[in-house]
């Protein structure tokens, strides 16, 4: 398959995941006091990202992420050019989203955009990194390790459900940056100006899980 061709389904794929989680975010609102929106919206986010896995998942691997692609060029799965135009194509797609909420709801609905915890730069550096490894080393295993099946799509959807449960309170929960950076470009103000630890942290989340990965399944080779 093209390469032009995967990027398209990278973009479709996130543009599902930000309009559903982000989308139900604005629409059930998020507080981790009130409860019910609060499960409904990390619900929302591991649907959201079920349906992209069973949609485009067949071709370009679904990524729909820029850390999960770093993992996967970490591994060597992944080349640097197809690198770049998964990214490329997933932050597109996270802009288009973001744009079509902004109809809907407005920019003071904030979109789903991420926040610091606390204030606090370093905590939330710490919350996302650690997350995303989590959740990286979730879909590296279940991706690499194991041959595909028809319940890695639900797994992996799961996965990101629970991450959410536990860093929506948080930050918001990111553990993708393109996820962060389509809501924050559109809505602007403070979303836009602290999302740069919305790429940091998950970058740096999923670095460490590709090493981790890679160190772990080598220890099992031997």
């Amino acid at each position: 398959m093209s390469l032009v061709k995967k990027a398209i389904a990278e973009f479709f794929g996130t543009f599902i995941l930000v309009l559903i989680g982000c989308g139900t975010a604005c629409a059930v609102g998020c507080d981790a006091r009130l409860g019910a929106g609060y499960l409904i919206t990390a619900l929302a986010f591991g649907v959201g990202l079920i349906a992209a896995c069973y949609s485009v998942g067949n071709l370009s691997g679904c990524h729909i992420n820029p850390a999960v692609s770093l993992s996967k060029l970490i591994t060597g799965t992944l080349k640097p050019v197809e690198f770049i135009c998964y990214v490329v194509g997933q932050c597109l797609g996270a802009l288009a989203a973001a744009g079509i909420l902004r109809v809907l709801f407005g920019a003071d609905s904030g979109l789903g955009s991420n926040g610091l915890y606390n204030d606090s730069i370093g905590l939330s550096l710490l919350v996302e990194i650690v997350l995303t490894c989590v959740f990286v080393l979730v879909v590296l295993y279940t991706s690499e390790s194991h041959p595909q099946g028809s319940a890695s799509g639900l797994v992996i959807g799961l996965a990101l459900t629970a991450v959410h449960l536990l860093g929506i309170a948080l930050t918001g929960t990111s553990v993708n940056p393109a996820r962060s950076l389509g809501p924050a470009l559109i809505a602007g103000g403070d979303a836009l100006k602290v999302v740069w630890v919305f790429w940091v942290g998950p970058l740096v989340g999923a670095a460490v899980a590709a090493v981790l990965f890679r160190v772990l399944n080598d220890k099992k080779a031997k």
